[in-house]
């Protein structure tokens, strides 16, 4: 029933900037935790970022915090991931996924937690 459609990559530069965006339908997003995942190719999924249904609690991956930043738009019904300082080694698919009820950090990093995913949106970054 949750739909998820990401969008926002594309090929930037080290150093630059880009904001991904997670339209959700289908369910009310205060009720959703909602995740940013990533996936390299060789490597696994794992977990960027996450906000909490309800409380709005965000948990960042060690290697991305104080660069990005996730935040809920409740009048478009969307998760954004903004990335600032962009280097080489986030590349990857990101997608977004999303599951009713709260989750503790531990818990939004594990693509099991997850029952609904986006379609993934390429993020490049190389000069």
């Amino acid at each position: 029933q949750v739909q998820l459609v990401e969008s926002g990559g594309g090929l930037v530069q080290p150093g630059e900037s880009l904001t991904l965006t997670c339209a959700v339908s289908g369910f009310s997003l205060n009720y959703l935790t909602v995740a940013w995942f990533r996936q390299a190719p060789g490597k696994e999924r794992e977990g960027v970022s996450c906000t909490s249904a309800s409380s709005g609690d965000t948990y960042y991956l060690d290697s991305v915090k104080g660069r990005f930043a996730i935040y809920r738009d409740d009048f478009s019904k969307s998760v954004s991931l903004k990335m600032n300082s962009l280097e080489p080694e986030d590349s990857a698919v990101y997608y977004c996924a999303a599951r009713p009820g709260s989750l503790p950090p531990n818990m939004c990093t594990l693509t099991d937690s997850f029952r609904s995913w986006g379609q993934g949106t390429q993020v490049t970054v190389s000069p």
